[in-house]
């Protein structure tokens, strides 16, 4: 089959990437498959969910770290308001917890970018069929790590402590006493093993628990 004829069917694919030439490359390389189309890119994470909802794309290929909303966060909106969309996440940061939060947003596989052009298509093709598509180091790597052991709230409260954000800045844009606070930013450097909040944000982050 020549490269430029494309079945009557093509699988239609979203972009989120927010670095304009890793983008541009990637719809490169996948628009030379005969069978995948890409239909639509975005560079924020705030701009997933319309442009899936305009463009109706089979497959989303999401990057993580996004300016506006993660693609994790983005996944979880997609898996609620367009569930025939599969999530693929496509990401340089293979981090345990990151593949863990994203199966529980739906995802119906985690990539990571070193891998070549040719495995991604593959994966593409895999999903639409119903299946789980993961990097099989990560996923040992996710089995031998175990879950987050930060709560929901612990989260909130260490994604809020960065840029210099005070103990009452905290309070404040969460709703919460700053009592509250100090007691969740303890456990959270307890449960990391961290001397503060800094170092706690840290290591939560390297884990990918935020």
């Amino acid at each position: 089959m020549p490269r430029d004829h494309r079945p009557a069917r093509s699988i239609r694919v979203l972009l989120a990437e927010d670095q304009q030439m890793m983008r541009g490359a990637l719809a490169l390389l996948l628009g030379m498959e005969p069978d995948i189309q890409v239909v639509a890119q975005v560079a924020a994470g705030d701009a997933i969910v319309d442009a899936v909802l305009m463009h109706r794309p089979d497959v989303a290929l999401l990057d993580i770290e996004l300016p506006g909303m993660s693609g994790l966060d983005a996944a979880a909106e997609l898996r609620d308001q367009a569930p025939d969309c599969r999530v693929l996440i496509l990401t340089t940061f293979g981090r345990p917890g990151y593949l863990r939060r994203a199966m529980e947003a739906g995802a119906a596989g985690f990539l990571v970018k070193d891998g070549p052009v040719e495995e991604l298509a593959a994966s593409i093709r895999r999903v639409l069929t119903g299946e789980t598509v993961i990097d099989p180091a990560l996923a040992a790597a996710a089995l031998s790590a175990g879950p987050s052991p930060l709560t929901a709230r612990e989260c909130d409260v260490l994604r809020a402590s960065t840029d210099g954000a005070t103990v009452a800045d905290i309070a404040d844009g969460l709703r919460l006493s700053e009592s509250t606070v100090r007691n969740y930013l303890s456990s959270a450097i307890g449960k990391t093993g961290t001397r503060n909040r800094m170092e706690a944000v840290r290591a939560a982050r390297q884990q990918g628990w935020l």
